[in-house]
């Protein structure tokens, strides 16, 4: 759903995806697909990158769900041609997260590059399994080294898994997910 939310006399733009909507998916049996958009929020924000936007678990009127930033899109930008760009370390850092992430499902319409240069992915509740099911548009990077900036994220992350960041997507994933 496509909603607003107050607070404090402030009025933003939002997604709601309530719980309550959702469908069961064979392959991704435990948790919830809204819980998973929250840990791609948390992991993305522990990045740096702040690829996800900003999301939260709140009550809606239809119940428990994860509600999301809303991003206006620069329209200017056509997403065929931007999603094969090599030359963009937004684009670059997106197809890494993916891979961390595990996202089974990244397609040209879950890339939002804004008015103001940021980007940013959205429509991650299929993201998290234990088995590999890495699906994505972004593979013009495909075997090739990563930057040292991105290393030394990857390296960061593997560290936070084992306190806080791990901690806060243990109540959101099954261990074995995290």
């Amino acid at each position: 759903f496509y909603c607003a939310v107050h607070h404090d006399g402030q009025a933003a733009a939002c997604v709601y995806k309530p719980i309550a909507g959702e469908r069961p998916l064979w392959d991704f049996p435990d948790g919830t697909l809204a819980e998973r958009e929250v840990a791609a929020y948390e992991l993305s924000a522990a990045t740096g990158w702040l690829i996800v936007p900003p999301t939260v678990l709140r009550d809606g009127p239809a119940g428990p769900g994860m509600v999301q930033m809303w991003v206006d899109v620069d329209d200017e930008i056509d997403i065929a041609r931007f999603m094969r760009r090599r030359d963009l370390p937004a684009l670059r850092q997106m197809a890494v997260f993916d891979a961390v992430i595990n996202n089974a499902d990244r397609k040209g319409g879950h890339l939002l590059p804004t008015p103001g240069g940021h980007l940013y992915g959205v429509d991650h509740g299929v993201s998290f399994n234990v088995e590999e099911k890495l699906r994505t548009v972004l593979w013009q990077w495909s075997g090739a080294k990563l930057p040292a900036d991105i290393c030394r994220v990857l390296r960061t992350l593997r560290d936070d898994l084992a306190g806080e960041l791990g901690d806060r997507l243990g109540e959101l994933l099954t261990r074995r997910e995290v």
